[in-house]
Parts: C-alpha cells; sequence; structure tokens
C-alpha cells in the first residue's frame, strides 16, 4: 500500500493556459470531480503561502456527514506554468497534513503532460488510525485531469 497516487494525462494545450486554471481558486471548483467543490474565494495565488478558502459539501461523497463547510487551501509549492501542491487547512486539528498537487511538463508539441498527485505520507498518527486515505480515489483523480482538459480547451476565463 502506498500513501501518495500520481496520475498523468496529456492535454493539448500550452502549460500557461493550464495552470491559468490550477493558480484560480474558482478554476479548483470548476474541475474537480469529486462533488464536494461548492465555490471558491480568494485571489489568484502567485507564491508559495498564498490561501484561497474553498467552500465544501462532502456530501458528494456520501462517506461523512459534514454537510457543508469551509476549508483554506495554503499553497505549498508554485513554480509558474510547472508545479503547484497546496496543503488544506480546516476547523479539525491536528491538520490532516495530505497534499495535493499538479506538475506541468510542455512537451515540443505545445501540448503538456499534466500529473496530478495527492500524498497523505505526512498525516499524523492519528489521522491515519482512522483509516479513511485515500479521501480522494485514483479515478476521481483521472476524471479532474479530464475535465481540466474541457475545461482548457473551451478557454478557461
Amino acid at each position: 500500500m502506498t500513501d501518495r497516487i500520481e496520475v498523468s494525462r496529456t492535454i493539448p494545450a500550452p502549460a500557461a493556459d493550464i495552470f491559468a486554471v490550477l493558480t484560480d481558486p474558482v478554476g479548483h471548483v470548476a474541475i474537480d470531480s469529486s462533488g464536494m467543490l461548492m465555490d471558491a474565494t480568494g485571489e489568484r495565488v502567485t507564491a508559495a503561502g498564498d490561501r484561497f478558502v474553498v467552500h465544501m459539501d462532502r456530501e458528494a461523497l456520501g462517506d461523512v456527514p459534514l454537510g457543508r463547510y469551509d476549508v483554506t487551501v495554503v499553497i505549498a509549492a508554485l513554480e509558474p506554468d510547472r508545479e503547484i501542491a497546496w496543503t488544506i487547512e480546516g476547523t479539525v486539528r491536528p491538520p490532516i497534513g495530505h497534499v495535493y498537487g499538479y506538475r506541468l511538463e510542455p512537451q515540443e508539441d505545445g501540448a503538456t503532460v499534466v500529473t496530478s498527485t495527492y500524498d497523505w505520507s505526512a498525516i499524523s498518527d492519528e489521522w491515519r488510525a482512522r483509516g479513511i486515505f485515500p479521501v480522494i480515489s485514483e479515478q476521481a483523480l483521472k476524471g479532474t485531469l479530464g475535465i481540466l482538459e474541457r475545461v482548457v480547451r473551451r478557454g478557461y476565463r
């Protein structure tokens, strides 16, 4: 068993176009395949340490009756047109410690290989004991990459 999932997809678009979606808080909502992200507030992120709020509804997963709640996305890594990663801060303590992200690899033909990552290797023992990880499946990460391609192809604003 691993504590990390990675899935990749080649998207026929420049890395800058893809990165524009990934750095916009509402872009995260637009590409979410889990159904949990309802809306987001905050400015486009430009550096590690930047934050924005995502309005969530866990009922979409049907696993934990949390209802609607907010989390703060905290950017952990950001390299323009190459990488973005973030952790989540919410009301739960200790913070969970899982990290989501994307790596972008521009190709010579103008396409970009996009790798979606989900890493829960640094979660606390308290969270590990709950046996709920991964929260998001490999299938959901693949679905999000498909939606990301569709959003970028349609001309994300």
